[in-house]
């Protein structure tokens, strides 16, 4: 089976948007579902140029509310920051709901399935579920996550699940692997510009325990 560059496809995608966006001075609405402030902060440098951009902090997977606020509170951090210092269009937030009874109803009985399975992809398909449904409600031109910027998620995977809520949304899925062209490692280097709190566990309970941190 032929293996899917998304990361070209992504790049045809945006050397079309800037023809367009020179010619009818049209911007598209971009609602992009992010795990958190360091993901996201590549992710937001590369595309707030193409895109007016809506992130969406929805992350059910989260179990500690201490540290789902710490980590709400750092992405909103960050986008002020760029808002200030104009590095494209303006970016907007809005926070989802914290709900991670609906994440452990989800991966009921795939408690002990290893880090980067099954799991895993059905905490893929929760968040971008409602990243979807929302982006439809809101009427925008795109939907897409931060998730693929980490060298632990699949990529495939996500792009896999983004199209096909595509189809069942009606809103065109952007397709992306941003930890290509460096940006994984672009996402270190402003986290440590930014001083951004840097977590090196998704946030449930089960890949705490994988780190050893419960």
């Amino acid at each position: 089976m032929n293996q899917v560059n998304y990361q070209r496809e992504l790049e045809q995608l945006l050397n079309g948007l800037e023809g367009q966006g020179a010619e009818e001075q049209f911007v598209p609405r971009l609602f992009l579902h992010s795990c958190c402030a360091p993901c996201s902060s590549y992710v937001l440098e590369y595309l707030c140029r193409f895109f007016n951009i809506t992130v969406f902090y929805y992350n059910p997977n989260i179990s500690s509310a201490e540290e789902y606020r710490k980590r709400v509170a750092e992405q909103k951090r960050l986008i002020d920051i760029y808002n200030k210092e104009g590095k494209g269009y303006q970016i907007r937030v809005i926070e989802g709901d914290y709900e991670p009874g609906r994440f452990l109803e989800e991966v009921r009985g795939l408690e002990n399935c290893p880090e980067g399975g099954e799991r895993c992809f059905r905490c893929y398909e929760l968040r971008l579920r409602e990243t979807a449904g929302r982006a439809a409600q809101g009427g925008y031109d795109y939907f897409c996550t931060t998730l693929s910027i980490s060298p632990l998620k699949n990529a495939r995977k996500l792009n896999e699940i983004g199209v096909a809520l595509s189809e069942e949304y009606g809103v065109p899925w952007l397709p992306s692997d941003f930890k290509k062209r460096d940006g994984y490692k672009r996402s270190v280097a402003l986290s440590a510009e930014y001083g951004l709190y840097r977590q090196n566990y998704c946030g449930c309970a089960f890949s705490m325990r994988e780190e050893g941190r419960s």
